[in-house]
């Protein structure tokens, strides 16, 4: 019986081109993206990219809609007895982590959802928590806007990564306070997680002050 012949390299797909798109802006940046690059490493032509996306917007929307993917929202389900503050707490970790891994998404998530459905998702499932637990709608999406911009400001680079590791650059003639700052790019990670969680923190405490005023004391969780 005939059968028709396998082909030789994958069917493209709109996951395949994600993929390879997501692959180039991590180790290259948004500006290494192209539908020739795209066409070339997925051995395809480049035309076969239009079947899929219109143009290359499209293809780096997709990629950062990829991120907001695996970003975790279960703490805001209705079932997960979980209070507005530890949710917000746990999510922005979950956030951070995600743009940690694809820093150079960053700038394409900053515009906003627009119309990627899971980013949408995403401002969904934290509006809905924060009206559920008392906060007036106009202030929970201040409160939204306040988290993203805390959380992707962190992801965009580093403040420990920042200083050299040479004693010598730090002159205390010139700088008094800074004879420590050559040890902080070797304490790179301890630096940056410890400052997210400091600010964090902050972030939280202030906001627990408003909701009591508004709804009074919290009972418990």
């Amino acid at each position: 019986m005939w059968r028709m012949a396998r082909p030789r390299k994958p069917l493209l797909s709109r996951d395949r081109i994600v993929e390879a798109a997501g692959a180039l802006v991590d180790t290259e940046g948004l500006g290494a993206v192209s539908t020739r690059r795209l066409a070339a490493a997925l051995g395809v032509s480049g035309p076969s990219l239009y079947n899929h996306f219109r143009t290359k917007d499209e293809i780096l929307d997709a990629v950062a809609d990829a991120v907001s993917a695996r970003v975790d929202l279960s703490m805001f389900e209705p079932g997960a007895g979980r209070d507005w503050r530890s949710a917000l707490h746990d999510w922005a970790h979950s956030y951070r982590d995600a743009l940690s891994d694809h820093p150079n998404i960053v700038p394409v998530l900053a515009r906003g959802p627009g119309r990627r459905p899971a980013g949408l998702r995403v401002a969904d499932a934290v509006f809905g928590a924060m009206t559920e637990a008392g906060w007036p709608p106009a202030q929970a999406t201040r409160i939204g806007a306040l988290m993203r911009y805390f959380i992707l400001g962190s992801a965009v680079g580093s403040f420990a990564g920042g200083f050299v590791d040479d004693e010598a650059a730090y002159d205390p003639s010139d700088y008094p306070h800074l004879g420590q700052a050559h040890l902080l790019a070797e304490r790179r990670r301890e630096v940056d997680e410890g400052a997210f969680e400091t600010g964090l923190a902050a972030l939280l405490d202030g906001l627990a002050l408003q909701h009591e005023a508004l709804t009074g004391p919290a009972t418990g969780g």
